[in-house]
């Protein structure tokens, strides 16, 4: 496809959080990457007056509540899926089915059998020059991409040891009401796929190693909450903590939670090696803490790099070293990678196999937790 080509229309489906941070994204990738063209052409919701103000505000051309029938026009070639994970594996089934590049946001399903057929499908589909992506942002902060490029380059020495933690606190109080986020039915899981889902990617991608096997504990704190009428009962888990052996020898430690008073994001990651050490932190996202265990007698202890130079990961498309990046911009990143592979015919990633991978771990967590810290095979 040449630069000159008709814009990609894109549907996206689900308006909400996540909606509108990937709605931003693609009405800035354009103005920030060179890039094919892209139409914004209908947002998705299940509420028409809702969606349709959120169109309104976001952007789009049109507002839509019927999923298979924006994802059926002949002008959307792209469909970016932020529904809640109940729906993901039918939507992405139906886009690939006809044809349609996909971007989904994690994690890719709420069962290993939908995450299953999803990257069967995506696989299929990929022959045809269709092209489909999972939405961890995370991957697209440039100081995390700088970290996984220093590890790739042996800077750490052997790889030994990762502590990642995601911790929030939005579910504190126990008088917070009920949503979608703590019904099984509809997310999956809790803080396990809210958050864990995102450190066990972190895991795979700073690494390049898989899971072999974990040992886990789970605790729901608070049981019931408060629903449109009377009390319901919370049926995913508050918090998880667990340890994951990896293919290459190295261990890491996961944690997630949504009920650690006073943390409101902060995503925790620690790598150690043979030869150095590495931290990041989300509530700091421009910095990438370093130790080089090299340095010389008397020069012990960590660095601070500020990510924004332009050799740094992303960095060509924005401000003047300095300039300090945000949250939101993880996302135009995403969508940059996704049309740069549809334009490139190649893969994207990380790919649907990847969020299978990761929903394999998630499972086995659940699992272990299950059964009071069982280690259990990734499988």
């Amino acid at each position: 496809m040449s630069r000159t080509s008709p814009a990609l229309g894109v549907a996206v489906i689900g308006h909400s959080f996540m909606g509108k941070a990937h709605s931003q994204a693609w009405r800035n990738v354009n103005a920030t990457f060179e890039t094919p063209e892209v139409a914004m052409r209908v947002l998705v919701g299940r509420n028409a007056a809702s969606v349709e103000e959120s169109a309104r505000r976001y952007g789009w051309e049109e507002s839509s509540t019927d999923w298979r029938a924006s994802i059926l026009r002949d002008d959307v070639d792209i469909v970016d899926i932020c529904t809640p994970g109940a729906l993901h594996a039918q939507i992405a089934l139906f886009a690939l089915e006809h044809g349609k590049h996909v971007l989904v946001e994690k994690p890719l399903a709420n069962t290993v059998a939908e995450a299953q057929a999803m990257a069967g499908a995506a696989a299929a589909s990929a022959a045809s020059g269709v092209v489909s992506m999972l939405g961890f942002n995370y991957r697209r902060v440039p100081a995390l991409a700088l970290a996984r490029d220093l590890v790739a380059a042996g800077r750490l020495g052997e790889l030994r040891q990762l502590n990642i933690r995601y911790y929030q606190d939005w579910l504190v109080d126990e008088a917070s009401p009920m949503s979608w986020r703590l019904r099984r039915e509809e997310a999956g899981s809790g803080a396990l796929g809210d958050l864990g889902s995102h450190a066990v990617d972190q895991v795979r991608f700073l690494t390049g190693a898989n899971v072999s096997s974990v040992s886990a504990t789970s605790r729901t704190f608070v049981t019931r909450r408060p629903g449109t009428a009377g009390t319901e009962d919370v049926t995913v888990d508050d918090a998880i903590w667990s340890t994951l052996e990896l293919d290459n020898g190295a261990v890491a430690t996961v944690e997630a939670t949504r009920m650690a008073t006073g943390r409101k994001n902060s995503f925790r990651i620690e790598a150690y090696g043979s030869r150095g050490s590495l931290a990041f932190d989300l509530e700091s996202l421009n910095h990438l803490q370093v130790c080089d265990a090299d340095a010389p007698t008397g020069e012990p202890g960590f660095k601070s790099i500020l990510v924004t130079e332009p050799e740094h990961p992303y960095l060509k498309g924005w401000w003047p070293t300095g300039h300090v990046l945000g949250w939101a911009d993880t996302f135009i990143h995403e969508v940059r990678d996704l049309l740069l592979a549809i334009e490139g015919g190649t893969p994207a990633s990380p790919s649907f196999a990847d969020g299978l991978e990761v929903q394999r771990v998630l499972a086995a967590i659940e699992a272990s937790a299950a059964a009071d810290s069982a280690r259990i095979p990734v499988s």
